[in-house]
């Protein structure tokens, strides 16, 4: 049984897999970690915890002797400052944190505060970067990687101070202490996209993670102001609109710190609207000065229903994303760790008035780098290929009447939010 392993890095979290040739998860682990929020416009790691031991510690937790290969991927854009050791010597920015503001690309914003911050800094480094190195020896990231921190590879930096680039599903070196192989790595949302199964036209891949992100599966390529286009990996031809938004876990679990948790509230027509932006927003809106917003709040509500109104904002921001797509959607493919949330997931189902096909393992970003860890081995060859993992757990339909109340709701978002 040839067995590989997927890291994903993620804010709040390093999750690990072990999975074999089926797609089996045979091992898995998390490791947490804290983000950092010293002022309302920043977030960040601690990145020797989150980027360089927590990777090692989650392979460790495998407690795994017959790996055949390793792939680890991250959120974007993340960077720190190390020293000549690869050792991060500052915070590791992260996305939307405004010392990236300013410059032609976040991730030159957060290079120019690296270097002026730490002057002796041996190299400027991404997540997947640092990872790599306190893996297998040498900072590399893949492709995908370098597509999303293009303004660190685009000639503005120090050549020096930058990680090699590599293939996706390509073979770095080993891991250290083993002979496992070591896969280049990649993005998060790019490792959750191969084992979606989310490849039919009108499609719609939302990841509940910290980040909510969406894409719709459109048949043509095109470009819809505030949407990121790029090609499905895993069907040619095929186009994925959409991009990140700050109305997922970071939102959410504010407004349970709040509120706390509760008993769930169940008159559908009782229920304020949120504008679910209490650090700014990135798709579609991209604007980082933006702030939370509760409206139609009165003396009646309590916090189930503030709480119910913060799960339908999530949605309503993936029925936007379907909205400016411009196609007809058939269901929602769910994955990452909000899938354990049903209060989330049927509010999507609610707000979108689809059927939403929940995934059968929930670290999908971990499982997707297990299959590039497969090719970076010589196991496979096909990216596409990947589909034959995808597996759905669960069907949640919407209910007709939350769906039905909730249409207005939705004008009304609209109406704030836009």
């Amino acid at each position: 049984m040839a067995v590989t392993v997927g890291i994903d890095i993620g804010t709040t979290s390093v999750k690990a897999v072990a999975a074999d040739e089926d797609g089996t998860v045979v091992a898995r682990t998390r490791i947490p970690h804290r983000i950092g929020v010293p002022a309302p416009d920043r977030l960040e790691h601690d990145a020797n915890r989150a980027w360089r031991w927590g990777p090692r510690r989650a392979l460790a937790g495998l407690h795994r002797r017959d790996v055949k290969a390793v792939s680890v991927v991250a959120m974007v854009p993340s960077l720190t400052a190390v020293n000549k050791n690869g050792i991060p010597q500052t915070p590791g920015l992260l996305y939307g944190d405004h010392r990236g503001a300013g410059a032609p690309s976040e991730i030159e914003g957060f290079a120019a505060w690296a270097a002026a911050e730490y002057p002796d800094a041996a190299g400027l480094w991404p997540a997947q970067a640092v990872a790599n190195h306190t893996l297998g020896g040498e900072a590399v990231v893949d492709m995908s990687a370098a597509g999303a921190c293009w303004g660190l590879f685009g000639g503005a930096i120090d050549s020096a101070l930058i990680p090699r680039m590599a293939g996706m599903g390509e073979a770095i070196g080993t891991v250290q202490g083993s002979d496992a192989v070591l896969d280049a790595g990649g993005v998060d949302a790019v490792g959750e996209q191969l084992v979606a199964g989310a490849h039919n036209q009108g499609d719609v891949h939302v990841m509940l993670g910290t980040t909510l992100i969406v894409w719709v599966v459109v048949p043509e390529h095109r470009e819809v102001p505030g949407l990121n286009s790029i090609p499905h990996l895993g069907v040619p031809g095929l186009t994925l609109l959409g991009g990140p938004s700050n109305a997922g876990g970071l939102f959410l679990n504010w407004v349970s710190s709040l509120l706390g948790r509760g008993r769930a509230i169940f008159n559908p027509d009782h229920v304020p609207v949120w504008v679910p932006y209490p650090r700014g927003e990135r798709s579609p809106i991209d604007d980082p000065s933006r702030r939370a917003e509760l409206h139609g709040l009165d003396l009646t509500h309590g916090p189930a229903g503030l709480r119910r109104a913060a799960y339908e904002a999530s949605g309503f921001v993936v029925r936007r994303f379907i909205d400016l797509a411009g196609v007809t959607a058939t269901r929602v493919v769910a994955t990452g760790g909000g899938v354990h949330d049903g209060e989330w997931v049927q509010a999507i189902a609610d707000a979108t008035n689809l059927p939403v096909d929940v995934t059968a393992v929930p670290e999908g970003a971990a499982l997707g780098a297990a299959w590039l860890a497969r090719m970076a081995a010589g196991l496979e060859s096909d990216m596409g290929a990947a589909s034959r993992w995808s597996a759905t757990a669960r069907t949640v339909a919407p209910d007709a009447l939350w769906a039905d109340a909730m249409t207005d709701r939705y004008e009304r978002f609209r109406a704030v939010a836009d």
